[in-house]
């Protein structure tokens, strides 16, 4: 066999093997419980993003809640589609293409925000007294645009290429949900290598541009060393975000030669590999701004309080209205 025919092999193999029940619902039910408390983290998030008006007209925190609602859809997405391996193993062609279409659109979406974040530190720091004109809420949502545009406009073509070549009869067939079953043209693989290849240069390059410059700011200016300390941390941050996105596209790989050195733990291999490359970068966002920066963090303590009284209210108000109902008035 060749190479390519024996990795297709090997490929074929892993996507044939089975759990037992107890490990397939012990390993959802984690996936399940690790979704149920970053879901509600982001929305945490975002509910004091929304309730604060200091923050929706800041150019810095629209592309933060950004990139949170873009993190929290790509792991709803991928969590779903980890679970209905399991039910139901093979899904609709229809459905499962829909479902990696928004899968990869996210996950090429959050190192391209990073990229637009870290530019807007770097404005924030090195060019201060123009950074009311340049980093405008108008100019922010713009830039939003342009980057769901260019990350949506080259694989929505794979779409396009699969209709125009597969049969009608393809899309009502039931298939293992995984991108190389829907998207089969090895035209298509090449085209996205290429540009991944493309996305993550211009990426790291603009991280390593804003860091070395914020660098040399924060040693050049005294006064200022503070916030240009921050912001970069923040962009190193950025950085491991960055990398921890770059292992979705070598994981296929890595599970490939980790399979050759430990074959018989290739599901648990997959599941760890799920949770580092999936689940586990989800957890940086609310890290770098919901804890690391001081504005929101006092904010997001004030809406936690805010929220805890009023539960707590809502507990004691009943039990008042019952205390006075049954309270004999006193005579006068």
């Amino acid at each position: 066999l060749s190479l390519s025919a024996w990795l297709s092999l090997l490929v074929e193999q892993l996507t044939f093997t089975r759990d037992t029940f107890t490990t397939a619902f012990v390993k959802n039910l984690i996936v399940i419980l690790v979704w149920l408390v970053l879901s509600y983290i982001n929305g945490t998030l975002v509910s004091t993003f929304f309730r604060h008006q200091i923050f929706y007209e800041d150019p810095r925190y629209i592309l933060f809640i950004h990139m949170v609602i873009n993190d929290a859809l790509q792991l709803t997405v991928t969590v779903t589609l980890f679970v209905l391996s399991y039910i139901f193993y093979k899904i609709n062609v229809s459905f499962c293409c829909f479902f990696i279409l928004v899968a990869v659109f996210t996950t090429r979406n959050t190192p391209v925000n990073l990229a637009g974040m870290a530019i807007e530190r770097y404005i924030a720091v090195c060019v201060p007294l123009r950074h009311a004109q340049i980093c405008t809420v108008r100019r922010t949502y713009l830039l939003i645009g342009i980057i769901w545009f260019f990350c949506v406009a080259p694989d929505i073509t794979d779409l396009f290429v699969t209709l125009a070549t597969e049969s009608l009869g393809f899309f009502h067939e039931s298939v293992f949900c995984l991108r190389q079953n829907i998207f089969r043209d090895p035209v298509l693989a090449q085209k996205r290598q290429a540009f991944d290849i493309i996305y993550f240069s211009c990426v790291c390059l603009t991280l390593i541009f804003t860091y070395f410059r914020i660098l040399f700011v924060a040693r050049a200016i005294s006064s200022e060393g503070t916030s240009a300390q921050t912001a970069r941390n923040t962009i190193l941050l950025h950085g491991l975000q960055l990398a921890m996105c770059l292992l979705s596209y070598v994981s296929p790989s890595v599970e490939l030669i980790l399979h050759l050195i430990f074959p018989g733990y290739i599901l648990e291999i997959r599941f760890a590999n799920y949770l580092i490359v999936y689940i586990l970068p989800r957890f940086l966002s609310p890290i770098i701004y919901g804890v690391r920066d001081r504005k929101f963090r006092r904010y997001f303590k004030m809406y936690l309080l805010s929220r805890g009284c009023a539960e707590k209210f809502q507990r004691v108000a009943p039990q008042r209205k019952d205390l006075m109902r049954h309270q004999v008035p006193r005579k006068t």
